[in-house]
């Protein structure tokens, strides 16, 4: 065993020391740039919703109906996208979990490539197929099947639509990311042991795809309660939503009261991370982590 002498340690000593200074001042350029053009117009958000005109702005928020409407509405259709993300993405990561090669590599693509594609354009192109003049409402009207067109857009069934398949790759990934490290043996063990599939799968699987529920849903989820983009193009009053009610204030320039609802959704969103944090890794939220 090589005993390093007390000279050898203050050089090894003093080259970690310069290493670690290397990394500190290359990451202030990053730091810097986050102080000035995250923290602190944020911080503006939330001094704003105090003094303009005054604090009363979060008394009219809590005394106003239609706030309060709007609000548990947008918590309402964030928690239907993340539930039909979840359903929709379980299984899908699952199988591409259990496939390899080139069949992977095709499913993972379908994933991927909608990420790559603006989120404007997409919802445009879904609008075409909602409208009451739509691909949908067409195929079934000259079907027979309905003699007048169904309600898909300006609702909150149109908004859900566009923000599931918007958020979709988001609950797969995470998902997909865990499914991986499960050891294959374990549901072979269950079945030797007598449990049928099924069983199996529920005490064995799916515990162990927790954490990646959790990640994915709690991703989806935070995700979903800032939307702009889908509500604005394919909801209505119906399916309307904090930020589009932010975005239209802030252009009838009512800083404060956007300014003070802006702070109330930062602060929802704190509390569910919060809370999330606590059932799973922050790293299973980008697919790393064991």
């Amino acid at each position: 065993m090589t005993v390093l002498s007390a000279t050898d340690a203050r050089v090894a000593v003093k080259a970690r020391t310069r290493s670690v200074d290397g990394w500190l001042l290359a990451g202030i350029p990053g730091v810097v740039f986050l102080l000035v053009f995250f923290a602190w117009p944020l911080a503006q958000v939330l001094v704003r919703s105090l003094v303009d005109p005054s604090p009363q702005n979060y008394v009219t928020f809590l005394q106003t109906p239609a706030y309060m409407q709007i609000l548990l509405q947008t918590f309402q259709i964030a928690a239907v996208v993340t539930l039909v993300c979840l359903l929709l993405g379980y299984p899908y990561a699952y199988l591409l979990s259990k496939t390899s090669g080139l069949s992977r590599t095709i499913l993972l693509a379908v994933v991927l490539l909608p990420i790559w594609t603006s989120f404007l354009v997409r919802s445009v192109a879904l609008q075409t197929w909602l409208q009451d003049t739509g691909v949908i409402n067409s195929l079934l009207m000259n079907a027979g099947i309905i003699s007048e067109p169904l309600p898909l857009i300006r609702t909150s069934l149109g908004v859900t639509v566009g923000m599931t398949q918007i958020l979709l790759p988001f609950m797969i990934l995470p998902l997909f990311s865990v499914m991986q490290r499960v050891r294959p043996d374990l549901l072979k063990a269950a079945a030797s042991l007598g449990a049928p599939p099924r069983r199996a799968f529920f005490t064995v699987y799916l515990p162990q795809t927790l954490p990646g529920i959790i990640s994915g849903s709690l991703l989806v989820f935070v995700i979903s309660l800032g939307f702009f983009v889908v509500p604005a193009i394919l909801g209505g009053t119906e399916g309307s939503m904090l930020s589009k009610l932010i975005v239209d204030m802030v252009g009838r320039s009512e800083f404060g009261m956007a300014s003070t609802l802006a702070a109330i959704l930062l602060f929802a969103t704190a509390v569910i991370l919060a809370i999330g944090s606590r059932f799973t890794n922050i790293r299973d939220l980008v697919g790393g982590g064991k």
